[in-house]
């Protein structure tokens, strides 16, 4: 299972990285999302994909399962979440500004002018 999560993991990045590259703003905003999904995938693989019970306080588990990568990743998901809204945001006030998504025109050199 760990196997598979790294080639998934290894694709998410790919495509993260290829979208970040891009010109569209819109396209690199989905290019953030899908590298905090990645890095969620990631630490949740690091921290072991076994299985057990619930870590509360009682004697019939055999085996409990590590909450911390997971509250590392809710903790994540959140902050993600924040910034993809005002990414989103200042992409769609920009837009409303200059009329454009692509970032080659929204450098200012003086061919754009």
């Amino acid at each position: 299972m760990e196997l598979l999560m790294a080639f998934v993991i290894g694709i998410l990045f790919m495509c993260a990285t290829y979208l970040m590259l891009s010109k569209s703003i819109l396209r690199i905003i989905i290019g953030t999302g899908l590298l905090s999904h990645g890095a969620h995938l990631l630490i949740l693989t690091m921290g072991g994909l076994k299985g057990g019970s619930v870590p509360l306080l009682s004697d019939e588990a055999a085996s409990y399962v590590d909450p911390l990568p997971q509250a590392l990743i809710l903790t994540a998901i959140v902050i993600s979440f924040g910034v993809t809204s005002f990414l989103l945001v200042l992409a769609y006030r920009t837009y409303q500004e200059l009329g454009t998504d692509d970032m080659e025109e929204m450098r200012g050199t003086e061919t754009n002018e």
